[in-house]
């Protein structure tokens, strides 16, 4: 069995030790304990790692980016906002 089956199988069985203390409720992973756990991947299990949550980022910034789309489209019909160029965008933004 290899170091990454059995910390998984010790990770599943804390969590069926704190559902049963604590129901349904998660332990809270921290940042810390995230970065531990990563230290025991191999490089390539390390690697997958780093592709998988740069792709995940990159699907909630583009949810994002929609929602704000659609919320300006709104204001848009509603009349609250204007048409601007690139340029006036910018000037505004700059300090």
């Amino acid at each position: 069995m290899t170091f990454a089956v059995e910390l998984w199988e010790k990770a599943v069985e804390r969590r069926v030790e704190n559902r049963k203390v604590f129901g349904d409720v998660p332990p809270m992973m921290t940042y810390a304990n995230t970065l531990d756990a990563a230290d025991h991947l191999s490089l390539e299990e390390q690697e997958q790692l780093a592709a998988t949550l740069r792709q995940r980022i990159a699907e909630r910034r583009r949810a994002e980016l929609i929602e704000a789309v659609g919320e300006a489209r709104i204001e848009f019909a509603r009349g609250r906002i204007k048409p601007a160029s690139a340029a006036v965008i910018a000037k505004l933004i700059k300090p």
